[in-house]
């Protein structure tokens, strides 16, 4: 049985979401595909364009993730088949996007009728092993798609977009732990919390005003507070030369904004370039990044 989930960008609100505050967040396609089988073996799954195997009990992440889900689902004998169109720890979600085709794709074959709390559920165990302590966002787009306000506490509030935004995408090349940056930006909180915690408001107000000016179509708007975001992330120490270089090659191409997407270190940049689309990526070309155009908000 085969089975889809979602990739996701944030536009705003990364790392701050891990501590209370909410995150503006779209889900972006392909994403993932997954098939499961019964097998009489240990659970397994291989992963396209990788082309590796990973088993419960190998020692790998995703062995272990395996197990997570597979406990979580209370199912064994199963082998699963996987293609990925998300670059791996790239800041698009590829993680749980796997995590949640391959949930899908399990209780399809066995008939398990999953609504989407179970599926969640299980998202989340998958999850832990990548990431310790995960927002949820990634799992939740990942699984419901479309654009919104995600809290760890209320989970996604969907926003009403008038028109598919269109997003570049770049990326950076550089690879960095999720895990490790938000141990990071842990670190960063414990030196310095009070003015942590003023960043952490500081986009949240971003965030908020980011899901009006989404809903009301203001791409000016919404770019100008992604670049503001940026800065605040970069405070964080959680940016890059790389990271800069392509956010500031985004803006002189006139994108209206530009910021990492995702626990930063690494992995991709987002910009909003508007009329400037192509513009955008001929500077990205430039500087040696491969680079795609996505929608988000689409029905």
């Amino acid at each position: 049985m085969s089975s889809i989930a979602h990739g996701k960008v944030i536009l705003l609100g990364e790392h701050s979401v891990v501590y209370g505050r909410p995150c503006l967040a779209a889900a972006i396609a392909p994403g993932v595909e997954a098939t499961a089988r019964d097998s009489d073996g240990p659970v397994s799954l291989h992963v396209s364009p990788w082309q590796c195997t990973f088993a419960v009990g190998d020692g790998s992440d995703l062995g272990r993730a395996l197990d997570a889900l597979s406990q979580a689902l209370g199912v064994t004998g199963f082998d699963l088949d996987a293609v990925m169109h998300l670059p791996g720890g790239g800041g698009l979600g590829s993680s749980a996007s796997l995590g949640v085709a391959c949930a899908r794709a399990v209780s399809s074959l066995r008939g398990l009728m999953l609504d989407h709390e179970a599926v969640l559920a299980a998202a989340l165990a998958w999850e832990k092993v990548f990431h310790g302590n995960p927002s949820g966002v990634d799992h939740t787009l990942a699984a419901m798609g479309g654009v919104g306000v995600f809290t760890k506490a209320e989970g996604l509030r969907r926003l009403d977009v008038r028109a598919p935004v269109r997003l570049c995408i770049g990326d950076s090349g550089e690879r960095a732990s999720t895990r490790d940056m938000v141990a990071t930006v842990a670190r960063v909180r414990e030196m310095r919390p009070e003015a942590s915690e003023k960043t952490f408001d500081a986009i949240a107000s971003l965030v908020r005003n980011g899901a009006l000016a989404l809903e009301a179509g203001d791409l000016r708007g919404l770019g100008e507070l992604m670049n503001l975001n940026q800065a605040l992330l970069a405070s964080l120490m959680v940016s890059t030369e790389r990271l800069e270089a392509m956010c500031r090659a985004a803006r002189e191409a006139g994108a209206y904004g530009a910021k990492l997407t995702g626990a930063g270190g690494g992995g991709c940049v987002i910009a909003l370039a508007g009329p400037n689309e192509r513009a955008v990526l001929d500077a990205w070309e430039a500087l040696g990044v491969r680079a795609k155009v996505v929608e988000v908000g689409a029905s």
